[in-house]
């Protein structure tokens, strides 16, 4: 039901608030938006196809190609409609085999040949299995029998044209003739039937120079041997296997023989169903010898001339024809022999396809046995010398042909982009026109030149197995490069010549029709009729009707045809033909300029020449200035790609294409990519690193390679990929440098300018590694130390004061230096996770040099005499003041001696304090990772502003109401911040763990040997203080091995094992500091005294003396105080000032009265009425043995408790004042 407008409901849409008006002017500016935008786009589509832009065409990113071939849907029967009927029928048969033949060839080159040069490509020796050959060639039967198939055909082909021309030319006076064929030459039918025979015996040099399939097929014919003596185990009927073995042995017969060419030309041409024979007819072998020899004629003459287009294939035909000839009718000209045979030191031989090598002398010696005695044998060895002179004298003049055809093709390249570039004018529109065709020409000219020296050299070094030098390799990749020149130029031109192509042919069309018309109104102005006269008329007339239209191959065809009928008579004169024939011959080459350009630069047979690759791209590398022509090469490598397409052997052609892929992209990496990338890096290793003078980096004296050329490479295309140099190169830096960065962070600073420097010389466009970075003096890292401590504690001297360990000697001149700084920076690269490990690792070091420690204490030697000296000193004690008699230890270092020195010198006292200032080292170690723990917290939380009062970021996030993702990061904020300030305040007391990991079983009661330890460690402090004023004394010499100023691990070890011992209290109780110093005192003053004796004397000698004793023991008393002074403060991080028990007492008053009142706040809640009075007393007896203040506070404690308890259970608390 419709709603009315007028209706209540509805009235309120009658108000206008502005609110659609608003709307609308929305829409309209977003609709106007719009339509800019799509503006825009379409802007910059059109910009992106205007003419300046699409006149020029990029080969390797073009998406589609321009094809020029004419082309049209029209038959040859409507092609070939004259009043002549049987002329008609004769210029259709021809026509139509001649069509035949031609798809024929197509067919073999695109497919038969590929797929039979392909098989056993794309297995490597190393991934061949055992039965891979048998299933390859399994694979391969299928193609064999299309190929015996397409074969056969090709016989049917030849037999027709053969009989087709013989009823054409027919001797037999009886018969009827078909037309009048005096002076008819039929030379394109013999031109095209050469080349369907040059196809058979290419298919037999194919074969017959293929090894691999001959073996795989003698190995799959074994394996059929064995399938046919046990079919049922391989799940064959064996009635089938006898079908099969017949077309195994036809296959054979018919292709792997050799007799392709041989069986054709062998074939029954004389039929009984035919009224004519033809080995009998002479007029047809008059016809077959006079065109054999017309196009040899024509050919001869231009062979291996600059003006060569396809006259080396007509020659194979040629031969090929005279072979037919001689087998058909048996007769030999011998004129015509010889002819060909001269031709073979003028072209010693020719490629068939890829890397199929023909020779002429020898195909002919094969084919006719019995005419090889006309040949003179001199005449046949001077072939096979003019080979081999053709070959070292191709290796000589390369070069010299390179800069000829680097010159004519740079010329070539000039010319067409001034003809294309320019504006046409139209008054001299004909002779711009002329230019063009010219020019055009002369490409394929150039193109043919080129395509036949690098082919015909490249396959005759490796038909000869003659070595071709490293500058004939260069040259022959020089002039691939000038024919992938050619085919770039004429591809990026693609747009104007196809528009001059169709002007092109439309005057030479013209041209062509003119001089017909002529002969035309020639022959009409004769007015004698004749049958002949009018086969020549409609010919012509058929000549013209075909050039009016485009110039298809079939129009061309039918063209050629009727001009061989209609130029007979003298209807032309014969400059007039002369003419004709180079306008036709001009529209053939331009009617298919794109197509002949693709031919003759087409590249494939590099495949099997790829071994010339390296050396190409070595080439490449040497000479960085012209780099960019590596993109002709991987274009020449990309026209491998579509014949593989055709192989047949494998699974997949997949396959042989990966290989390919792999193996080109290997060398490429091998022999320049790496290279580069390796040149690069060193560049700018020493380019960083000039203040070491690692190398001569005068460009004057040992040259300089500028290798920036690489980095302006456009990307090569090959395969499905485009290789960028410049990507691969700063991907290999990104990578290295990021790696070894994370080895050596501290060479950050190196790495970061090496990345400058790339961006600066080549341009390169370096990603930063975005790793935690160190400081230029980071020292040894944490990580280090720790895989190392062994070796750590040994190489590095500990001072206790500044917290620094210092290298104890170096190779360089200077000594590397560890302190807090150095620790905390390797904390904040590796985080404080590590400090734990590094503990942890200090702890199973002490664990090994404990036991040595143990081992040494253990000893009889050592032993027997501590016991004694303990003894003696407690003996002695009230005798000598309760001091440890210095000479008692001087005593003991002295015996020790006597037990032995190491090589080195050493005793076993030396080693042993050697032993214990290790330990003292590893305990300095622990301590700088404890303090740069801190310091690393420190610099870590410097930015909050308040540590004691930190907001609470979740919290606020929460009230602004922001999203989820915030929220979390909020609180993640706030445990970091919350874990930084806790271990900021606090860290981790690594010593009282050490200590109480250690102590328990050094107080054990079976490593009672280990209490000796105090009284050795007097005689352990002279020996100590000897080799400190040693070490301190070769400062000031030049030779300052083994020097040191600090070595304060010693003492930190003393106090360390004292610790673990508990023998503070003992070593105390020796006052042993105190008795050295009273020692050196006293002879101290005595030889003041002396000196003051002597002074009377002036006996300087003496004086010298007195003053260096005296200097001696001032040196020894300052080294005990250091001594002293480093061992009190060490003793100091071990709580020195408690013994064990002492610790143990502590410890349990600290735990007792925690229980105490744990114990009495229980039972208050569960017996209230028994305990209340026991809480004061307990609060009375705990204030007892306070003072005043705490006596004080304790009562108010009792009396809180009690009256909470008194309210919690309903009591009155009366007793409160009591």
């Amino acid at each position: 039901m419709a709603l009315d407008p007028q209706s209540p409901d509805w009235q309120f849409d009658r108000f206008d608030d502005g609110s659609q008006r608003i709307h609308a002017e929305v829409q309209l500016k977003n609709y106007g938006r719009f339509l800019e935008e799509y503006t825009n786009q379409l802007k910059g589509v059109e910009d992106a196809l205007d003419d300046s832009v699409g006149d020029v065409w990029d080969f390797t990113l073009d998406p589609i190609a321009l094809k020029l071939l004419p082309y049209e849907q029209s038959s040859l029967l409507e092609l070939i409609k004259t009043e002549n009927k049987v002329l008609n029928k004769v210029i259709t048969v021809y026509a139509a085999l001649c069509c035949e033949v031609k798809k024929l060839k197509y067919e073999a080159e695109t497919t038969f040949y590929n797929g039979l040069l392909f098989y056993g490509e794309g297995v490597t020796d190393s991934s061949i299995v055992e039965g891979e050959s048998q299933i390859q060639m399994g694979r391969f039967i299928s193609f064999l029998q299309e190929l015996s198939c397409f074969i056969t055909r090709c016989y049917e082909v030849v037999m027709n044209i053969v009989q087709q021309l013989a009823s054409l030319y027919t001797s037999n006076k009886t018969a009827s003739k078909v037309m009048e064929t005096t002076g008819v030459h039929f030379q394109t039918v013999y031109e095209h039937l050469g080349e369907l025979l040059a196809v058979l015996l290419t298919l037999d040099e194919i074969i017959a120079n293929h090894v691999t399939l001959k073996d795989h097929w003698i190995m799959y014919k074994r394996l059929l041997k064995s399938v046919h003596h046990n079919p049922s185990k391989f799940g064959i009927a064996e009635e089938k296997l006898k079908p099969f073995e017949k077309l195994l042995l036809k296959l054979e017969g018919q292709l792997l023989d050799g007799m392709i060419f041989q069986a054709c030309v062998e074939q029954q041409f004389d039929t009984r169903n035919e009224p004519t024979s033809v080995s009998k007819n002479s007029t047809f072998a008059e016809e077959f010898a006079h065109n054999i020899r017309t196009i040899f004629t024509s050919a001869e003459s231009k062979l291996g001339e600059p003006s060569e287009i396809d006259q080396r294939d007509k020659y194979v035909g040629i031969c090929a024809l005279f072979v037919l000839h001689f087998q058909i009718f048996r007769t030999l000209d011998k004129k015509l022999y010889k002819s060909l045979l001269d031709v073979c030191k003028k072209v010693p031989a020719i490629t068939l396809t890829a890397n199929i090598i023909w020779f002429a002398d020898q195909f002919l010696l094969r084919k006719m046995a019995s005419a090889a005695k006309v040949a003179e044998k001199k005449n046949l060895q001077s072939i096979k010398i003019q080979r081999e002179t053709f070959l070292q004298q191709k290796s000589q003049t390369l070069s010299k042909e390179v800069q000829s055809y680097y010159l004519f093709v740079s010329s070539w390249m000039m010319k067409m982009e001034s003809i294309v570039s320019k504006v046409q004018n139209v008054d001299k529109f004909a002779e711009d026109l002329s230019n063009r065709c010219s020019i055009f020409i002369q490409g394929i000219l150039y193109a043919n030149s080129l395509n036949n020296i690098v082919r015909t050299t490249m396959n005759l070094y490796m038909s000869m197995q003659k070595p071709m030098t490293k500058t004939s390799v260069k040259a022959l990749c020089r002039l691939v490069e000038l024919l992938k020149a050619i085919e770039y130029t004429v591809h990026r031109r693609t747009m104007v010549i196809a528009d001059s192509v169709y002007h092109i042919a439309h005057t030479l069309q013209y041209q062509a029709l003119n001089s017909i018309s002529i002969a035309k109104k020639r022959v009409i102005s004769d007015k004698k009729y004749s049958e002949r006269r009018l086969d020549v008329l409609s010919a012509l007339v058929l000549a013209e009707n075909a050039l009016n239209g485009p110039s298809t191959k079939e129009r061309r065809l039918v063209v050629a045809l009727a001009l061989s009928v209609g130029t007979q008579m003298k209807t032309f004169r014969d400059e007039e033909l002369l003419v004709l024939q180079v306008v036709l011959k001009k529209l053939d080459l331009i009617s298919e300029l794109r197509e002949r350009i693709q031919v003759l630069c087409n590249c494939n047979f590099l495949y099997w020449h790829r071994t010339i690759f390296p050396i190409y791209l070595d080439d490449v590398y040497d000479n960085a200035v012209d780099s960019a022509r590596v993109h002709y090469m991987f274009s020449a490598l990309r026209d491998c790609v579509p014949p593989m397409m055709h192989a047949r052997h494998l699974e997949s052609t997949r396959v042989l294409l990966e290989c390919f892929d792999k193996e080109i992209m290997d060398v490429l990496n091998e022999h320049l990519l790496d290279k580069l990338c390796k040149e690069i890096e060193k560049d700018l290793r020493l380019s960083v690193h000039t203040h070491l003078k690692l190398d001569d980096r005068n460009p004057f004296r040992v040259g300089i390679k500028d290798l920036t050329d690489f980095f302006s490479i456009k990307p090569i295309r090959f395969f499905n990929r485009f290789i960028d140099v410049k990507a691969y190169v700063t991907h290999y830096l990104d990578k290295t440098f990021y790696n070894l960065t994370t080895v050596a962070i501290h060479d950050w600073a190196t790495y970061s300018e090496m990345r400058n420097l790339a961006a600066q010389r080549y341009s390169l466009s370096m990603t930063e590694a975005h790793l935690p970075s160190q400081t230029l003096e980071q020292g040894l890292d944490v990580l280090e130390i720790m895989r190392n401590i062994h070796v750590f504690v040994s190489r590095y001297l500990y001072n206790l004061n500044n917290q620094i360990f210092i290298e104890r000697t170096s190779n360089n001149k200077h000594l590397n230096t560890i302190n807090i700084r150095h620790v905390a920076n390797s904390i904040r690269t590796h985080g404080t996770g590590i400090m734990n490990t590094t503990v942890n690792f200090t702890y199973q070091f002490l664990r090994k040099k404990f036991y040595i420690f143990s081992q040494f204490m253990y000893d009889e030697h050592i032993k027997s005499r501590l016991i004694k000296d303990i003894r003696s000193f407690k003996e002695t004690k009230d005798q000598n003041d309760q001091k440890y008699p210095f000479d008692r230890a001087d005593k003991f270092n002295r015996g020790i001696r006597k037990l032995g020195l190491t090589p080195e010198g050493q005793s076993y006292l030396d080693q042993f304090r050697q032993l214990i200032s290790q330990i003292g080292n590893a305990m300095g170690y622990v301590r700088m990772i404890r303090s740069g723990g801190l310091h690393c917290c420190s610099n870590a939380i410097r930015f909050v502003p308040d540590l004691e009062d930190i907001v609470n970021f979740e919290e606020l996030v929460k009230e602004e109401g922001l999203s989820e993702e915030t929220q979390t990061a909020a609180r993640q904020l706030d445990a970091v911040l919350t874990d930084l300030t806790r271990n900021s305040a606090e860290g981790t007391e690594y010593f009282k763990m050490l200590v109480d990991v250690f102590s328990p079983e050094f107080r054990n009661s079976k490593n009672m040997h280990l209490r000796n330890f105090y009284i050795i460690v007097p005689p352990l402090t002279l020996n100590f203080v000897d080799h400190s004023i040693s070490c301190k004394e070769k400062l000031n010499k030049k030779n300052k091995v083994g020097a040191a100023f600090t070595d304060d691990g010693f003492a930190m070890g003393v106090a360390y094992i004292l610790k673990l011992l508990d023998q503070y209290q003992e070593f105390d109780s020796l006052h042993w500091f105190q008795s050295a110093r009273e020692k050196y005192v006293k002879e101290k003053n005595a030889v003041v005294k002396q000196q003051n004796v002597q002074s009377t004397n002036q006996d300087e000698k003496l004086m010298q003396t007195m003053n260096l004793t005296q200097k001696r023991l001032d040196i020894y008393l300052q080294e005990f105080e250091l001594l002293y002074f480093s061992l009190s403060s060490a003793r100091i991080f071990f709580r020195g000032d408690q013994s064990a028990a002492e610790e143990s007492q502590e410890r349990k008053e600290r735990e007792g009265k925690y229980s105490v009142w744990k114990y009495l706040w229980i039972m208050t809640h569960q017996k209230p009425d028994i305990h209340c009075a026991v809480i004061c007393n307990c609060c009375i007896l705990t204030a007892v043995q306070c003072n005043t203040i705490s006596w004080v506070i304790i009562t108010a404690l009792g009396n809180i408790i009690f009256v909470i308890i008194q309210f919690k259970h309903n009591r009155s608390p009366s007793i409160v004042g009591k």
